[in-house]
């Protein structure tokens, strides 16, 4: 059985290029660890690669959840796991990679054993969210998990309502179950990470050319037709980067101007959380800083090359 090959780092860094050509060069599959590209409604917005760009390579969990889907950690898990194991019985080498780390968390350590939380609860707590803000959400949960609403603060409303419908669903706090995780589905000596770790000043500037070409391939098309169906904007297609910028100019709030501008900006600070994950949450995966896609592919040859012993013979 081969390694798998884990490929994570920020937005527009190269990530899914790196993986195909991974791939084709070690006989391998990819499979997607991006929580907006497993969206069919989101080709452009989230960059998800086209026929051209995957070169014969097989791709798996791109693009096959309805944006009117609220798709989990656990679901992606699951998902991932028997693409994994199919891929082991074919003796392919399976290439992950995508820019959500929790899902490469997940795989690899494990994820927290929160029940599912029942949907007339996660109605009543968006209700709350709309009324009263993320304020509010910090009052109700206080008195129940103080420690998670101090943390977080007023800032962060998504993660204060997931706080307080967890709170709801059981009766716990959700830090509770940060300490009781299941298996993970990758153990230590069946997987190898490598973070991509290019010149900030660069990637920030790549980052603002990409979303003018997505302008320019239909991201605003893209938005109008979610916009068309109703979809509640809490829904985490809807939070796409970019997607509320566009939203809002699609209705007339807003010039085209503003919305390229914030959600370029947007895009960038989403960039620099993701360095800052890497450095908290992956400590020890080797560091890939060159932007060359050879200097790149040497870097992973020769780490993966330790731990695949049948790898020898693909280059004999």
């Amino acid at each position: 059985m081969h390694p798998a090959i884990l490929i994570h780092g920020p937005t527009a860094s190269g990530k899914t290029a790196l993986a195909i050509e991974v791939a084709r060069r070690l006989d391998g599959e990819v499979i997607n660890a991006d929580s907006m590209q497993v969206y069919r409604d989101l080709k452009v917005i989230s960059a998800r690669p086209d026929e051209e760009e995957m070169n014969g390579v097989p791709h798996h969990l791109f693009g096959h959840v309805n944006a009117a889907e609220r798709y989990s950690t656990g679901q992606w898990l699951e998902e991932a796991r028997a693409k994994i194991r199919v891929l082991q019985k074919k003796n392919k080498r399976a290439v992950i990679v995508g820019g959500t780390g929790l899902y490469l968390l997940a795989l690899t350590q494990g994820l927290s054993a929160i029940p599912p939380v029942p949907e007339d609860i996660r109605a009543e707590v968006r209700d709350i969210a709309e009324t009263e803000g993320a304020d509010g959400l910090r009052a109700r949960l206080a008195p129940h998990d103080p420690e998670t609403a101090e943390r977080l603060g007023s800032g962060d409303r998504q993660r204060l309502a997931r706080a307080y419908e967890v709170w709801l669903a059981t009766g716990r706090p959700i830090t509770d179950f940060h300490h009781e995780r299941q298996p993970p589905v990758l153990l230590d000596r069946e997987w190898m990470g490598f973070a991509l770790t290019p010149p900030r000043a660069k990637l920030y500037a790549k980052i603002d050319r990409r979303f003018e070409g997505m302008l320019m391939q239909g991201a605003m098309a893209e938005a109008r037709a979610l916009i068309e169906r109703g979809l509640d904007p809490e829904l985490p297609a809807m939070k796409a980067h970019g997607m509320p910028w566009l939203a809002a100019f699609a209705r007339g709030e807003i010039s085209a101007e503003f919305a390229a501008e914030n959600a370029k900006r947007d895009t960038r600070r989403y960039a620099k959380r993701q360095f800052t994950w890497i450095g908290r949450q992956f400590p020890f995966w080797p560091r890939i800083p060159g932007t060359e896609m050879s200097d790149r592919m040497r870097v992973i040859l020769a780490l993966y090359r330790e731990i695949d012993r049948e790898m020898e013979a693909d280059y004999s």
